[in-house]
Protein backbone atom coordinates (compact mmCIF):
# COMPACT_ATOMS: atom_id res chain seq x y z
CA UNK A 1 0.00 0.00 0.00
CA UNK A 2 1.48 3.45 -0.72
CA UNK A 3 0.76 7.05 0.66
CA UNK A 4 2.04 10.03 -0.94
CA UNK A 5 3.86 12.49 0.94
CA UNK A 6 3.45 16.24 -0.78
CA UNK A 7 6.30 17.74 -0.46
CA UNK A 8 9.28 18.70 -2.63
CA UNK A 9 11.46 19.26 0.97
CA UNK A 10 13.99 16.37 1.04
CA UNK A 11 14.60 17.61 4.85
CA UNK A 12 10.95 17.23 5.67
CA UNK A 13 10.20 13.94 3.69
CA UNK A 14 13.60 12.25 5.73
CA UNK A 15 11.64 13.63 9.24
CA UNK A 16 8.12 12.27 7.97
CA UNK A 17 9.64 8.75 7.19
CA UNK A 18 10.93 8.66 10.33
CA UNK A 19 8.14 10.01 11.83
CA UNK A 20 5.68 7.37 10.37
CA UNK A 21 8.35 4.48 10.22
CA UNK A 22 5.56 2.69 12.88
CA UNK A 23 2.85 2.84 10.09
CA UNK A 24 4.66 -0.67 8.98
CA UNK A 25 3.76 -2.03 5.85
CA UNK A 26 3.01 1.12 4.21
CA UNK A 27 5.27 2.45 1.68
CA UNK A 28 5.59 6.30 1.99
CA UNK A 29 6.35 7.94 -1.75
CA UNK A 30 7.60 11.21 -2.41
CA UNK A 31 6.40 13.54 -5.27
CA UNK A 32 9.42 12.62 -7.47
CA UNK A 33 8.92 9.18 -7.29
CA UNK A 34 5.59 9.62 -8.83
CA UNK A 35 7.16 11.98 -10.85
CA UNK A 36 4.79 14.70 -10.58
CA UNK A 37 6.55 18.02 -11.92
CA UNK A 38 6.47 21.68 -9.13
CA UNK A 39 3.62 22.46 -11.92
CA UNK A 40 1.89 24.70 -10.48
CA UNK A 41 4.71 25.57 -8.14
CA UNK A 42 4.06 24.55 -4.38
CA UNK A 43 3.74 28.28 -3.47
CA UNK A 44 0.25 28.39 -5.80
CA UNK A 45 -1.02 25.84 -3.99
CA UNK A 46 -0.71 27.36 -0.86
CA UNK A 47 -2.42 30.68 -1.07
CA UNK A 48 -4.50 30.49 1.95
CA UNK A 49 -4.51 32.35 5.49
CA UNK A 50 -4.33 29.49 7.26
CA UNK A 51 -2.25 25.99 7.92
CA UNK A 52 -5.56 24.07 7.56
CA UNK A 53 -6.63 25.01 4.57
CA UNK A 54 -3.01 25.28 2.89
CA UNK A 55 -2.33 21.96 4.22
CA UNK A 56 -5.55 20.71 2.47
CA UNK A 57 -5.41 22.47 -0.84
CA UNK A 58 -1.82 20.47 -1.37
CA UNK A 59 -3.23 17.21 -0.60
CA UNK A 60 -6.54 17.54 -2.43
CA UNK A 61 -4.27 18.62 -5.72
CA UNK A 62 -1.87 15.65 -5.30
CA UNK A 63 -4.41 13.12 -4.69
CA UNK A 64 -5.97 13.65 -7.31
CA UNK A 65 -3.35 14.15 -10.06
CA UNK A 66 -1.03 11.20 -8.56
CA UNK A 67 -4.63 8.48 -7.73
CA UNK A 68 -2.59 7.98 -4.62
CA UNK A 69 -3.61 8.43 -0.41
CA UNK A 70 -1.83 11.57 0.12
CA UNK A 71 -0.87 13.43 3.38
CA UNK A 72 0.52 16.92 3.33
CA UNK A 73 1.60 19.06 5.77
CA UNK A 74 1.68 23.26 6.41
CA UNK A 75 3.90 24.63 8.73
CA UNK A 76 5.29 27.53 10.16
CA UNK A 77 6.63 30.09 13.06
CA UNK A 78 4.91 31.76 14.79
CA UNK A 79 6.64 34.78 16.66
CA UNK A 80 4.47 36.23 19.57
CA UNK A 81 6.85 40.14 19.07
CA UNK A 82 5.96 39.39 15.77
CA UNK A 83 2.05 39.50 15.84
CA UNK A 84 2.54 35.94 14.97
CA UNK A 85 4.39 36.67 11.88
CA UNK A 86 5.90 34.69 9.53
CA UNK A 87 2.99 32.36 9.81
CA UNK A 88 1.99 30.80 6.63
CA UNK A 89 4.51 32.40 5.16
CA UNK A 90 7.21 31.45 7.52
CA UNK A 91 9.09 29.83 3.99
CA UNK A 92 9.07 32.89 2.22
CA UNK A 93 9.51 35.22 4.97
CA UNK A 94 12.73 37.03 3.75
CA UNK A 95 12.43 39.40 1.16
CA UNK A 96 14.80 38.46 -2.05
CA UNK A 97 14.93 35.27 -4.66
CA UNK A 98 16.35 32.41 -2.30
CA UNK A 99 16.50 29.13 -2.54
CA UNK A 100 17.44 25.70 -0.07
CA UNK A 101 19.93 26.49 2.54
CA UNK A 102 20.30 30.20 1.02
CA UNK A 103 16.20 30.46 1.76
CA UNK A 104 17.02 29.10 4.92
CA UNK A 105 19.94 31.62 6.06
CA UNK A 106 18.32 34.30 4.37
CA UNK A 107 14.74 33.91 7.14
CA UNK A 108 16.96 33.52 10.14
CA UNK A 109 18.77 36.73 9.19
CA UNK A 110 15.80 38.00 8.20
CA UNK A 111 14.32 37.09 11.84
CA UNK A 112 17.15 38.15 13.85
CA UNK A 113 16.70 42.25 12.21
CA UNK A 114 13.13 42.06 13.19
CA UNK A 115 14.15 40.86 16.60
CA UNK A 116 16.89 42.88 17.50
CA UNK A 117 16.45 44.91 20.92
CA UNK A 118 13.91 42.45 21.94
CA UNK A 119 14.88 41.10 25.18
CA UNK A 120 14.42 36.94 25.94
CA UNK A 121 11.82 37.42 27.84
CA UNK A 122 10.01 38.93 24.74
CA UNK A 123 10.88 36.48 22.40
CA UNK A 124 8.81 34.17 22.82
CA UNK A 125 6.99 31.79 19.68
CA UNK A 126 5.75 28.48 18.47
CA UNK A 127 6.17 25.76 15.61
CA UNK A 128 2.95 24.92 14.27
CA UNK A 129 2.25 21.87 11.85
CA UNK A 130 -1.43 21.00 10.35
CA UNK A 131 -1.18 17.53 8.87
CA UNK A 132 -3.79 16.88 6.20
CA UNK A 133 -5.15 13.61 5.05
CA UNK A 134 -7.39 13.00 1.78
CA UNK A 135 -8.20 9.46 0.24
CA UNK A 136 -7.53 8.34 -3.37
CA UNK A 137 -9.71 9.36 -5.42
CA UNK A 138 -12.77 6.50 -6.39
CA UNK A 139 -11.79 4.70 -2.57
CA UNK A 140 -14.15 3.37 -0.38
CA UNK A 141 -12.70 5.90 2.26
CA UNK A 142 -12.62 8.88 -0.25
CA UNK A 143 -15.95 10.74 0.85
CA UNK A 144 -15.20 10.49 4.97
CA UNK A 145 -11.29 11.15 4.16
CA UNK A 146 -11.57 14.47 2.04
CA UNK A 147 -10.85 16.83 5.00
CA UNK A 148 -9.05 14.95 8.24
CA UNK A 149 -6.91 17.73 9.98
CA UNK A 150 -4.28 17.26 12.70
CA UNK A 151 -2.70 20.35 14.15
CA UNK A 152 0.17 20.69 17.32
CA UNK A 153 2.95 22.75 18.42
CA UNK A 154 5.48 23.36 19.86
CA UNK A 155 6.51 26.35 22.30
CA UNK A 156 9.91 27.88 22.15
CA UNK A 157 12.45 31.07 22.86
CA UNK A 158 14.16 32.65 19.34
CA UNK A 159 17.77 33.19 20.75
CA UNK A 160 19.91 35.85 19.50
CA UNK A 161 22.24 33.54 17.58
CA UNK A 162 22.18 30.22 15.61
CA UNK A 163 23.27 27.37 17.71
CA UNK A 164 23.41 23.88 16.09
CA UNK A 165 24.48 22.29 12.91
CA UNK A 166 21.21 19.67 12.57
CA UNK A 167 17.81 20.17 11.58
CA UNK A 168 16.42 22.94 9.11
CA UNK A 169 14.72 26.43 8.80
CA UNK A 170 14.25 28.27 11.63
CA UNK A 171 15.55 25.47 13.52
CA UNK A 172 18.96 26.65 14.67
CA UNK A 173 17.08 29.51 16.22
CA UNK A 174 14.55 27.98 17.79
CA UNK A 175 14.87 26.87 21.86
CA UNK A 176 13.01 24.54 23.36
CA UNK A 177 13.03 24.93 27.09
CA UNK A 178 12.14 21.12 27.53
CA UNK A 179 14.89 19.94 25.34
CA UNK A 180 17.65 22.39 27.02
CA UNK A 181 18.60 23.64 23.59
CA UNK A 182 17.79 24.42 20.02
CA UNK A 183 16.18 22.08 17.81
CA UNK A 184 19.40 21.90 15.80
CA UNK A 185 21.16 21.02 18.68
CA UNK A 186 19.01 18.39 19.35
CA UNK A 187 19.30 14.15 18.25
CA UNK A 188 16.33 13.46 15.82
CA UNK A 189 14.88 11.15 18.13
CA UNK A 190 14.70 14.16 20.49
CA UNK A 191 13.03 16.53 17.65
CA UNK A 192 11.02 14.21 16.76
CA UNK A 193 9.22 13.50 20.04
CA UNK A 194 8.49 16.78 20.85
CA UNK A 195 8.44 18.81 17.78
CA UNK A 196 5.28 20.36 15.97
CA UNK A 197 5.46 17.90 12.77
CA UNK A 198 6.28 14.94 15.09
CA UNK A 199 3.10 15.24 17.11
CA UNK A 200 0.67 15.93 14.58
CA UNK A 201 2.13 13.23 11.85
CA UNK A 202 1.89 10.43 14.90
CA UNK A 203 -1.61 11.78 16.12
CA UNK A 204 -2.30 11.08 11.99
CA UNK A 205 -0.88 7.58 12.49
CA UNK A 206 -2.71 6.98 15.62
CA UNK A 207 -6.08 8.20 14.02
CA UNK A 208 -6.30 5.11 11.92
CA UNK A 209 -4.81 2.58 14.83
CA UNK A 210 -7.32 3.60 16.53
CA UNK A 211 -10.26 2.67 14.19
CA UNK A 212 -8.86 -1.10 13.52
CA UNK A 213 -7.49 -0.11 10.29
CA UNK A 214 -4.43 -1.58 8.26
CA UNK A 215 -3.49 2.14 7.34
CA UNK A 216 -5.01 4.97 4.71
CA UNK A 217 -6.94 3.43 1.96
Amino acid sequence: MKLLVATRSEHKLGEIREILAPLGEIELVGLHEVELPPDPPDDELEPFDTFEANALSKARWYAAHAGLPTVADDSGLEVDALDQAPGVFTKRFAPGDFEGAARDRANNRYLLERLAGVPAVGRTARYVCVVSFVAAPGSEAQEEAQGLTFRASVEGVITETPQGEGGFGYDPLFFVPALGCTFAQASSAQKHELSHRGQAFRAFAEHFGAQGEEGPQ
